[in-house]
């Protein structure tokens, strides 16, 4: 399915990305040390009673000294808007209606896309009452909230909604195997395209961001049907300065949503840099497959080839199960490995464990742990059930959901993995209680 995206516009310090914080803490229930949950996210995936969307903080406006919005944000902004399915202009109740949101006023109603003009920072009555003065520019109602202290921010979740098209099934993909290449710009995505298919496909150059667009190729794999989605680069908030790019970042993420197995490029002339490890934090929050791909390595020599293996590895401990590659795309060395890799990881993503083999494996793991504790009360689980794959996903019966530590479905989620493999995804455990369908 393909998730709808809400684009956050509005200038800078009215509380975009306190706002995606907010309503990306309400998702998840566990706070782990993950990356892409710092507070400098840029998107997040939200669900709300059965709904999910994507929310994307575009970064903010901000008039210039002659007293007109930065045509490069400008155009970022607007590219912004007009790939999202619906728009949240926020504005500050504290400040009142300023220059800027005036004049991003102008853009929203000419683009006549679904749109909610949201005055944040509305702490009080007071302040909410003031936020009349908004209906100068022409949105409609201006819906009140305080992000900080998420005060009706359920009720802004539920209007998102109400504004959002039914997600559809992509059912001309259904039968087909769903590889993304992603990665920062200029780490040889296109080329690591062309040479997998042996012929030149895209437009391979040295400047970065050249690739615009998400550019979807065909193939056949093993008598399976392949689709390689070939993205724009993901750059870090600071370095999307021009609407394309803006717009390539979210052609980019509905890559990683629409795929099974994520290709992960990183440059070996490069170090590692923080939104590397983002980029796969958003694949894993997406619960994609991945393999890890270190291009260019014709250009690392000796003692520096140990040094970024294990390198990668630690930057990317948090993801130990996905297999990392080391090839050159532009002389063809070790690509003829990267599609049976993609393959082995979409096949362990589609297993199923014959039920009878699960019970056991778990039974004897439970058996061999010492289960939480809370006061007199002990977690204990009285059955266990594979409820799809593709990822594979495990729901566990419990009887308390609040006895369930994170360290607990760690432990059971290592059993798996040494038990039945899973390698290059990520796997899915829910635990509901017994009286719970």
């Amino acid at each position: 399915m393909s998730k709808p995206i809400v684009a956050i516009i509005g200038r800078q310090n009215v509380g975009k990305s306190t706002l995606l914080n907010r309503l990306a803490g309400k998702r998840i229930s566990i706070v782990e040390d993950l990356p892409g949950t710092t507070r400098d996210r840029l998107f997040t995936d939200v669900s709300w009673n059965d709904r999910s969307f994507t929310l994307i903080d575009t970064g903010g406006l901000e008039l210039g000294m002659d007293s007109e919005i930065d045509r490069g944000v400008k155009a970022q902004i607007t590219e912004a808007m007009e790939e999202a399915d619906a728009i949240i202009f926020m504005v500050n109740v504290q400040e009142g209606i300023m220059p800027a949101d005036a004049e991003i006023a102008d853009l929203v109603r000419r683009l006549k896309k679904p749109t909610l003009l949201v005055a944040n920072k509305g702490d009080n009555d007071k302040l909410e009452s003031d936020a009349v003065e908004f209906y100068q520019l022409g949105l409609g109602d201006p819906f009140v909230i305080s992000a900080y202290h998420g005060r009706s921010t359920a009720e802004l979740i539920e209007k998102i909604i109400s504004m959002l098209p039914e997600a559809q099934p992509e059912a001309d993909e259904a039968d087909l195997m769903k590889i993304a290449i992603v990665g920062k710009p200029n780490v040889g995505k296109s080329m690591l395209l062309n040479a997998i298919l042996g012929k030149e496909r895209v437009i391979v150059s040295d400047v970065p961001g050249t690739t615009r667009d998400a550019i979807d190729t065909e193939l056949v794999f093993m008598d399976k049907k392949v689709l390689l989605i070939d993205t724009a680069g993901i750059r870090k908030r600071g370095q999307i300065e021009t609407g394309i790019e803006q717009y390539s970042v979210i052609r980019s993420m509905r890559a990683i949503d629409r795929c099974d197995v994520a290709l992960l490029v990183l440059d070996a002339t490069e170090m590692f840099s923080a939104q590397d490890t983002h980029i796969a934090g958003y694949i894993q929050q997406a619960v994609k497959g991945i393999v890890i791909i270190v291009n260019k390595w014709d250009l690392v020599k000796g003692e520096d080839q140990v040094l970024w293996a294990e390198n990668t590895r630690k930057q990317f401990k948090f993801m130990a199960y996905a297999p990392v590659m080391f090839l050159s795309a532009k002389f063809g060395r070790g690509v003829n490995e990267v599609m049976p890799q993609a393959y082995k990881v979409y096949q362990e993503r589609t297993k199923q464990i014959p039920a009878a083999e699960l019970k056991g494996v778990i039974r004897d793991a439970i058996a061999s742990h010492n289960m939480p504790r809370k006061g007199k009360m002990m977690l204990s689980v009285s059955g266990v059930t594979q409820t799809d794959i593709n990822p594979p996903t495990f729901t566990f019966k419990v009887n308390n959901t609040k006895l369930v530590h994170f360290s607990f479905k760690r432990f059971l989620e290592n059993r798996l993995r040494d038990s039945f493999g899973f390698t290059g995804t990520p796997l899915k455990i829910e635990f509901k209680a017994g009286n719970e369908k």
